[in-house]
């Protein structure tokens, strides 16, 4: 478990270098007395581990930029990948102050030891509104386009990003959709019309991942029940983290078919694969047993199929379940 006694974390993402397991996380100082407001007072921090458990804090990783930067206002959740000659690219969220912190845009920071980073200039991706709502026609509290999470093409065509966005129309409650851009090279992004739909229910679908999990395709979102579309809070469901069974990890996908795989206790659920080859998953602690807020990153847990196939559950007991 990562617990930092003077910061919360929270949104994290993780890469293996074969040898050492290193944690990239949000955090913020608990000094700042009220959990809100760690959104505005963010840093990328870095951790690293040998078994996902036990954790060693280290540097920092990003802060946001100087002023005039889209990103010198915020920097949050993001993936990392390795290209074909060992750098590391770190995908990140720049939020800046030109637009109050409203608008959100796609960074790019590159590393030859995932220690020390170095931006590139951007943004590398953003919003278009031909398939995105983007400001001023925004229908929720910002203009979402946030969590990039970035993987090779199945067929080695290049690079795909899988975006926390909003559609362009649709129910205000349930434009939340997974965006999506295609790259040859990691640097120059091309935007493509979402890959789920509007109207499934969700307000947004935040920190995206697709793994093939025992040899069967799976996107993980997260969503809290706060920003469920009315229909599915009328219905009585709850947020949590959320998982879906998919064809493809390039999709499309219908969301409207995902089942959490947690409750509201635990959020920005992730799988990573362990040395010994199984799947585990974390998550950070959102909620206590009093709702206060926890902010810290989990103890791995290992994930299964359901015997008829037809979800992913945790198996064990170590993390709360929504079932």
């Amino acid at each position: 478990m990562l617990r930092l006694p003077d910061a919360w974390t929270w949104d994290f993402w993780i890469a293996d270098d074969g040898e050492t397991y290193h944690l990239f996380y949000l955090k913020a100082s608990r000094a700042l007395g009220d959990p809100e407001r760690r959104h505005w007072n963010a840093a990328i921090g870095h951790a690293v581990s040998g078994d996902l458990t036990t954790w060693e804090e280290v540097a920092d990783a990003l802060v946001p930029s100087e002023a005039g930067a889209f990103d010198d206002l915020s920097t949050w959740t993001g993936s990392i990948v390795r290209t074909g000659d060992g750098t590391w690219a770190m995908f990140y969220t720049g939020a800046g102050s030109a637009e109050g912190g409203l608008k959100q845009r796609i960074g790019l920071a590159t590393s030859a030891d995932l220690d020390t980073w170095h931006r590139v200039p951007g943004p590398v991706a953003e919003a278009d509104p031909a398939w995105y709502e983007t400001l001023p026609d925004i229908e929720w509290h910002d203009e979402a386009w946030r969590d990039p999470w970035v993987f090779a093409d199945p067929g080695g065509d290049g690079w795909h990003m899988l975006i926390t966005a909003r559609a362009a129309d649709g129910p205000g409650d349930e434009r939340g959709v997974l965006g999506h851009a295609v790259s040859p090279d990691l640097r120059t992004w091309r935007v493509r019309p979402p890959l789920s739909r509007p109207g499934s229910g969700f307000g947004h679908l935040e920190v995206p991942q697709v793994e093939i999990v025992d040899g069967r395709a799976v996107l993980l979102f997260s969503c809290l029940g706060a920003q469920l579309a009315h229909g599915r809070a009328e219905r009585g469901e709850r947020g949590g983290t959320w998982c879906v069974p998919v064809d493809s990890p390039t999709g499309p996908f219908d969301v409207t078919r995902a089942e959490r795989l947690t409750d509201e206790s635990l959020y920005s659920g992730r799988l990573v694969r362990a040395r010994d080859g199984r799947w585990m998953f974390l998550a950070f602690r959102n909620a206590g047993p009093d709702g206060r807020f926890v902010g810290e990153v989990t103890d791995p847990v290992p994930v299964r199929w359901a015997e008829d196939g037809s979800r992913l559950v945790l198996d064990g007991d170590a993390v709360p379940s929504a079932r």
